[in-house]
């Protein structure tokens, strides 16, 4: 099993910070860096900063918004940063959502799905070189009628194939991600709810002839050490509330929803409750110990080793930590703590 380190969302006021822990598992041999973006920092500038601040660690976006760009466009960008990095990008997409996708970038929500496979086909077509030509619900290329001619992307990226991930939490949107991606982006995995996700994603996977070999299982979990388990699993409360609580509208959150699937619908709708009437400190209390402990990693490096098997046992091929805490110590502690509890569990490669 390989590890991954989440930077989040830039311009939180610890940029700094984030180059020093890109640096820091760059030279800790960790696999991936990743970077979010919601509607702030856009992600593909972060990562070629990344890039040409590290050496050998991939970096990768997660996930780049569908709605905010055209595939065409995200086509570009993963080959520009492919290129600039040497051909360390990973191309990590997701739909957004409802609230984002059509507060900030005025595209409507609807038939996510679909929307989705499209993108994606758009996007294998433009990074294959070959000329651009689709004619589908969302995307017509070139336009009818007008000067539009069939164009072909220019720039010549230094893989063949640059790996594609989708972020997913639905079992629709998993059972597509394993037919259409190279890899799963997840959240708030537990090993024992793994069937949740692993499920469907072998189910898309079986209809094109595949299995889930040679496919990377990638989701991010929070990490915390220390040797109190209850003060450790406490500082990912608010962090849980905000996914849980705040992450889309009442009917539709998709994490509020997977929490339910993994047997907490009274937590789910209390911390939703709670959070949507701005009682941030109520909702976080009530997400229950149980639920963070299965999905982080807490406590010292024998208990987070421990768990780390848990995660391996269960299919996981790239495990990405979100450490916990505010400082740069804590930070590459968490970092350091990563890395030897894989090697105490036997799972370094």
């Amino acid at each position: 099993m390989r590890l991954g380190i989440n930077l989040g969302y830039w311009g939180l006021g610890m940029d700094a910070d984030n180059i020093a822990v890109a640096q820091e598992a760059d030279r800790l041999g960790y696999s991936v860096c990743w970077a979010a973006e919601a509607y702030g920092s856009d992600a593909a500038t972060v990562l070629s900063y990344v890039a040409a601040k590290t050496e050998r660690i991939d970096v990768g976006s997660a996930i780049f918004q569908i709605p905010a760009r055209t595939p065409a466009m995200t086509a570009m960008t993963a080959a520009t940063l492919d290129t600039l990095s040497g051909g360390r990008f990973r191309l990590g997409l997701g739909v957004s959502g409802p609230q984002v996708s059509e507060g900030w970038y005025g595209v409507k929500f609807d038939k996510p799905l679909a929307r989705t496979r499209e993108y994606v086909e758009i996007i294998r077509k433009a990074m294959s070189r070959e000329r651009l030509v689709h004619e589908g619900a969302n995307w017509t290329l070139p336009l009818p009628g007008g000067p539009g001619k069939p164009l072909k992307l220019t720039v010549h990226p230094v893989r063949e194939h640059i790996p594609l991930y989708i972020a997913a939490i639905g079992p629709k949107n998993l059972e597509q991600t394993g037919e259409i991606a190279d890899g799963w982006l997840g959240i708030f995995f537990a090993p024992e709810h793994a069937a949740l996700s692993l499920e469907p994603l072998k189910a898309g996977r079986a209809k094109v002839g595949q299995t889930l070999e040679g496919f990377d299982l990638c989701p991010t979990v929070t990490i915390s050490v220390g040797e109190d388990i209850k003060a450790a699993a406490d500082s990912q409360r608010s962090y849980a509330a905000l996914y849980i609580g705040g992450m889309g509208s009442k009917d539709k959150n998709f994490y509020n929803q997977l929490t339910r699937r993994m047997g907490y619908e009274q937590a789910a709708d209390e911390i939703q409750e709670k959070y949507l009437a701005k009682d941030y400190a109520g909702a976080a209390a009530a997400v229950p110990h149980e639920l963070i402990d299965a999905t982080s990693l807490l406590g010292d490096t024998a208990r987070i080793a421990d768990r780390m098997q848990a995660y391996a046992d269960a299919g996981v091929t790239t495990l990405t930590l979100a450490p916990a805490g505010f400082t740069l110590e804590e930070r590459v502690q968490a970092l350091r703590t990563g890395v030897a509890a894989l090697e105490r569990a036997g799972l370094a490669e």
